[in-house]
C-alpha cells in the first residue's frame, strides 16, 4: 500500500462500518477485512495499525471467530474493541468469562488520562457498552486503564507492545469522546500523519486509472445519480475520449429524469463525453412482469443492465473496461469486504451475472462513503446541484414499488414522488433531510372520493437524516407539510387514496422501502 492505512478486522459486529468511518474522519485511510484474512495478506498490506471489531460470539467457545497469536507479535499497533478486546486478552493469556452484570447502553466510565489512548479525554466520561462477557483477568503485561461500576476492566493496555483493549464502543456517537480515543490510537500510537483527504484521493485515483487503462477503451454505466456521475467525471478526467458513457433509461427513473440526465451529460451538456442513451423501458418491464420479491427484482435489473452494456459495447467495438459507481455501503451490504451478512444485492456489486463481457470492472469509488463521494464530486468541479442530488438506487423505482412492477405503477410513484420532492423543497427542508422519496405499497384499501367508493393504492413517504447512510433516523417533518403533500398526492395522482409516513430507523429497517 502506497498510502498510510489502518485496517479493520471484522468479527461480525453491527458497528463495524462505523469504525472505518471514524478512522477516516481522522484523515487516515481505512479498509475493512474479514477475520478470515490470512496473516500473510496482512503482512503484505503493511498497515500502520490494526483494529479488531466487536462481534456477537463468546471468544472462549471452540467455534468462535479467532485469529492467530502472530498478529500481536508483528510489531504493528493493535486496538481491540468489545469482542476484539476480549479475543486479544483470551489469546494472550487473560481470562474472559460471562459477566456477573450484563452492560448495555450509556455507561459512566473512569479513565486513566495519563495513557496514550485516553490523552485529552475527561477523567470521567460516558461510553456505550454492549456485552455479556467481560475480561476478569487481564493478560500478562497488560495494565487496566479504564473501569465502570460493573466492569473492572473496561480498558487495558500493554504500551510496550502497543496493544490496546477497549470493552466499550468508541465508534458510536453515544461515546462522545470516542473519536478522540480513536484519533489517539491512529495518529498517536500508530503515528499516522492524518493527511488523507479528498484532493489526494482524486489525484491518486486519476493516476492509477490512467496507469491501469493505458490506451484501452472504457464504458461507464451512467445513471445520472451522484455516485455514477462522480465516477464518470473522474474517468473523463483520467482518460478523456477513451470513455463512452452509456445511460440506460430502464423506465424506472424519477419523473422526467431521463431527459435531465441527457441535458447534463449529453452533447449539449457541460462534459466532453461520448454519451449514449438507450431507451429500454419495455425490455425491463417485460423481464420484471409478475416478479414480486425485491432481491429477485434487483438481480433481474442488474443482469439486464449488464446485458444492455454488453450490446452497446459490441456496437462501439472492443471495450476493455466497465466503470461503475459502486460505493462502500454497497460493498458492505452485499456481504463483501468484511463479515457482514448480505443485506441486499446491489446490481453493481453482489448482483452481477456470472459472465460479463469486459476485461475488467473499474469501481473508483468503492472505498468511499456517500458523503466522501460528494466531497470528491466537489473536488472534481461537479456543480453542487448535481453533487447534492437525492440518492437514487441502481434498480430505481423497481424497488420502490412493492410487489410486481407495471408501467401504471411506475406512473403513480413517479407522480407522487415529484409532488413530495417539490413540497419538501418549497418548505425549505431539502437541505436538512438527507434522503426523501415516495414509494408505492402493495396495499389497496377502500376510500371515498366525491360520493364514490374507491379501491386504490397507499403511497408511503420516506425521509431520513443520516451522515454516512449506514445508520439513519426518520426525519421529523412538520405536520402541515405532510398534510399538504397528502392532499396533493390524493387529488393529483390517479390511483391513490391513502398516504402513509414511514418512521422506521436504520437499523432495523433499510433506508430504501422494499
Amino acid at each position: 500500500m502506497g498510502r498510510e492505512t489502518v485496517i479493520v478486522l471484522d468479527f461480525g459486529g453491527q458497528y463495524n462500518q462505523l469504525v472505518a468511518r471514524r478512522v477516516r474522519e481522522c484523515h487516515v485511510y481505512c479498509e475493512i477485512y474479514s477475520y478470515k484474512t490470512e496473516i500473510e495478506k496482512i503482512k503484505e498490506l503493511n498497515p500502520k495499525g490494526i483494529i479488531l471489531t466487536g462481534g456477537p460470539n463468546s471468544c472462549y467457545e471452540a467455534d468462535s471467530p479467532t485469529y492467530t497469536r502472530e498478529l500481536f507479535e508483528l510489531g504493528i499497533p493493535v486496538l481491540g474493541l468489545c469482542y476484539g478486546a476480549q479475543l486479544m486478552q483470551h489469546i494472550l493469556g487473560g481470562k474472559v468469562e460471562r459477566a456477573a452484570v450484563r452492560e448495555y447502553g450509556k455507561t459512566e466510565l473512569q479513565v486513566d488520562t495519563g495513557t496514550a489512548l485516553f490523552r485529552g479525554v475527561s477523567p470521567e466520561t460516558t461510553c456505550w457498552m454492549s456485552h455479556f462477557d467481560s475480561v476478569s483477568n487481564p493478560a500478562p503485561g497488560f495494565s487496566v486503564t479504564a473501569k465502570t461500576a460493573n466492569c473492572p476492566v473496561a480498558a487495558a493496555e500493554d504500551a510496550e507492545r502497543k496493544l490496546y483493549a477497549i470493552q466499550f464502543h468508541p465508534e458510536v456517537l453515544h461515546t462522545p469522546e470516542g473519536t478522540k480515543m480513536l484519533y489517539n490510537f491512529v495518529c498517536g500510537v500508530c503515528g499516522c500523519a492524518g493527511d488523507w483527504k479528498m484532493d489526494s484521493f482524486v489525484e491518486q485515483s486519476v493516476r492509477s486509472i490512467r496507469e491501469k487503462v493505458g490506451d484501452g477503451k472504457v464504458l461507464c454505466a451512467l445513471s445520472g445519480g451522484v455516485d455514477s456521475s462522480v465516477a464518470a467525471v473522474l474517468l473523463s478526467k483520467a482518460v478523456g475520449d477513451q470513455l463512452t458513457c452509456v445511460f440506460v433509461d430502464h423506465g424506472l427513473l424519477r419523473k422526467n429524469e431521463g431527459d435531465e440526465v441527457e441535458e447534463v451529460f449529453g452533447p449539449e451538456g457541460n462534459y466532453d463525453l461520448h454519451f449514449i442513451r438507450v431507451n429500454a423501458q419495455q425490455r425491463f418491464y417485460g423481464k420484471l412482469a409478475g416478479v414480486t420479491e425485491p432481491e429477485e427484482k434487483r438481480k433481474i435489473i442488474g443482469e439486464e443492465f449488464i446485458r444492455v452494456f454488453e450490446e452497446e459495447a459490441k456496437k462501439i467495438g472492443a471495450v476493455d473496461y466497465l466503470v461503475q459507481g459502486t460505493i462502500y455501503p454497497d460493498v458492505v451490504e452485499s456481504g463483501l469486504g468484511g463479515e457482514s451478512s448480505v443485506i441486499k444485492s446491489h446490481h453493481n456489486v453482489g448482483g452481477l451475472p456470472d459472465y460479463v463481457d469486459f476485461k475488467e470492472i473499474i469501481e473508483p469509488l468503492r472505498d468511499l462513503f456517500k458523503d466522501e463521494v460528494r466531497k470528491a464530486g466537489l473536488e472534481l468541479g461537479i456543480p453542487e446541484k448535481l453533487v447534492f442530488r437525492q440518492p437514487f438506487p441502481g434498480p430505481g423505482l423497481g424497488i420502490r414499488i412493492i410487489g410486481d412492477v407495471t408501467a401504471e405503477k411506475v406512473r403513480i410513484v413517479q407522480d407522487a414522488d415529484a409532488i413530495y420532492r417539490e413540497e419538501i423543497a418549497k418548505a425549505g427542508l431539502d437541505k436538512e433531510i438527507n434522503q426523501y422519496f415516495a414509494a408505492l405499497t402493495n396495499m389497496r384499501s377502500v376510500g371515498v372520493m366525491g360520493d364514490e367508493r374507491t379501491y386504490d393504492y397507499a403511497v408511503a413517504l420516506r425521509a431520513v437524516r443520516t451522515i454516512d447512510f449506514m445508520t439513519a433516523e426518520a426525519a421529523e417533518i412538520p405536520y402541515e407539510v405532510l398534510n399538504r403533500v397528502m392532499n396533493r398526492i390524493i387529488n393529483e395522482v390517479r390511483g391513490v387514496n391513502r398516504v402513509l409516513y414511514d418512521v422506521s430507523s436504520k437499523p432495523p429497517g433499510t433506508i430504501e422501502f422494499e
